[in-house]
């Protein structure tokens, strides 16, 4: 269907997963959701909240005065913005003319959303002359018990995971976690279901900061999606900011150089390529000034699909801001965790649920 002449609009079943992933987070949290997927896993995913500063500059909006739904999704792109360039979107909700106006002015393949105000599909199959895929769930379905998959003439039967997610969590050894950690580590588990195992995620305020999908290791998923969090973070910062580019250059083009600016390793083809994209020279951003700026980033909630197996992953997401983390429990070193926890003061909820998605 993406590859039609014209702009398809479909009825899907839930089980297609992108639409699952919104409605569950946008059920069990009460706020419109919305995801931004690439290549299977999410790149990020939201709930409705304050538009900041940086995102709306992104976009050309006043953050303050964008609607919920439309917000949610801003929200999701800006969580991995070089990786969400030319994603699927999905919302939990019905896409307003808002919305609509605004995926129209991005680089984005298609959407799926429970339904379509008046006016808001002729909108979207304008786009991408007329290549643009919309798709409509079905919010009543009811998935079947078995899920069935057949790869290479090897069929492959599984228990659906029906495990209704909420934001009551418990705290480990009777911490209490604030309702916004709860909220927000709820988000990342509504996540982590619908992301390539292993994985793992970083969230705050209604935003997932980085996703580390589909490793072969968990540390280095952790490792992964830290340094997208630190990326979110550091494009907050005042230098990263006022970088001012030439005119002419594009959009993503100024997001990328940004996060490879952030990055640093830049190779000597780049360097000079970005000091012919910039008006003025960037100047040094030096590791003093990032180590104060990350030292600022709190309240970092993690969560994990599958059980932390080594203590590395409790020393590695501090680093990041982490203050709760939430995980399945039952490794034979989770006394370790516990105790990395502990050391760091972190708050830990142990679920009982793994969340592997393959």
């Amino acid at each position: 269907m993406a590859g039609s002449a014209a702009a398809r609009r479909a009825v899907v079943h839930q089980h297609a997963g992108r639409p699952e992933l919104v409605r569950e987070a946008g059920r069990a949290l009460g706020r419109p959701a919305a995801a931004s997927f690439k290549h299977v896993s999410p790149a990020g995913a939201a709930v409705s909240g304050v538009v900041d500063e940086v995102a709306a500059e992104r976009h050309g909006v006043a953050g303050h005065e964008v609607g919920a739904m439309a917000g949610a999704y801003l929200r999701a792109r800006d969580a991995d913005p070089r990786s969400s360039y030319g994603d699927f979107a999905a919302v939990s909700q019905p896409v307003d003319a808002e919305l609509a106006e605004l995926l129209n002015g991005m680089v984005c393949d298609g959407i799926v959303a429970p339904g379509y105000e008046p006016g808001a599909v002729e909108r979207l199959s304008k786009k991408k002359s007329g290549r643009f895929l919309i798709m409509e769930a079905d919010d009543s379905f009811v998935p079947p018990g078995e899920e069935t998959r057949e790869v290479f003439g090897l069929r492959l039967t599984q228990r659906r995971d029906d495990v209704e997610l909420s934001a009551e969590l418990p705290g480990l050894g009777g911490d209490v976690l604030p309702a916004e950690a709860a909220a927000d580590l709820v988000l990342g588990l509504a996540v982590l279901r619908y992301t390539q195992s292993n994985s793992v995620c970083y969230v705050r305020d209604g935003v997932t900061l980085g996703i580390g999908a589909g490793q072969q290791s968990r540390v280095d998923c952790t490792r992964l999606a830290g340094a997208k969090a630190d990326a979110w973070w550091l494009r907050r910062h005042p230098k990263v900011r006022a970088l001012s580019f030439r005119p002419g250059i594009r959009r993503q083009d100024r997001v990328n150089w940004r996060i490879r600016f952030i990055e640093g390793d830049l190779t000597p083809d780049e360097e000079g390529r970005l000091a012919e994209a910039l008006a003025a020279p960037a100047g040094e951003f030096t590791a003093d000034e990032r180590a104060r700026w990350m030292r600022r980033l709190d309240r970092v909630a993690f969560a994990s699909d599958g059980a932390l197996p080594f203590r590395d992953n409790v020393d590695h997401a501090r680093r990041h801001g982490v203050q709760y983390i939430a995980e399945p429990g039952g490794s034979i070193r989770s006394d370790e965790v516990e105790q990395a926890c502990r050391q760091h003061g972190i708050t830990l909820a142990r679920t009982g649920l793994r969340l592997f998605h393959h």
